[in-house]
């Protein structure tokens, strides 16, 4: 009996385990262009606006951000400042390594470990863990990315915010190069 129990415990865990797992990007559908080179898009300034909601897709914040990039040859780094409309801001600054000719590996002072993307014609799947504070302690959730870059130069992305699997909300951004 005992043993029946833990193999079942173990075939639950197995499932529970594997349904949490981020999935990879999906393949690009045919004819997507443009195709998306971290390294050129986000070369210089780029601006962006985002949203983020609780998972009942209320919404908890507004933001601008502004990036500026550099590159290399082998090293991106993106210095990032937010502006939240509540006043607050905050900076983060990604160091990222190109590890292959559609991969990359990024790290962040906020970042648990080493971020992991891939690219697929216009498409990024970038996933991480991170602290995030919620006010009395940092809680580590994973951010699942998802980026799609638009012929007009916009990048749209979308990142669930997800802990024990589950998504607990989302953040929505539009990027932008500013004109010349």
């Amino acid at each position: 009996m005992q043993k029946t129990v833990l193999a079942f415990a173990a075939t639950g865990l197995a499932a529970f385990s594997a349904a949490c797992a981020t999935a990879p990007a999906e393949a690009p559908r045919a004819g997507a262009v443009p195709n998306l080179v971290l390294e050129d898009y986000f070369l210089g300034r780029t601006e962006a606006w985002g949203v983020v909601q609780n998972r009942t897709g209320t919404l908890q914040r507004q933001f601008k951000v502004t990036i500026d990039g550099t590159w290399d040859g082998r090293t991106l780094v993106l210095d990032e400042r937010f502006a939240y409309a509540d006043g607050a801001t905050e900076r983060r600054v990604w160091t990222i390594r190109k590890t292959g000719p559609a991969s990359y590996e990024g790290t962040a002072p906020d970042v648990i470990g080493i971020a992991r993307g891939q690219v697929q014609g216009n498409q990024l799947a970038w996933v991480y863990d991170i602290n995030l504070d919620l006010g009395e302690r940092p809680v580590r959730v994973t951010f699942d990315d998802r980026m799609w870059l638009q012929p007009d130069g916009i990048l749209i992305n979308r990142a669930k915010i997800k802990k024990f699997g589950i998504t607990w909300g989302e953040v929505l951004i539009s990027f932008r190069r500013p004109p010349a």
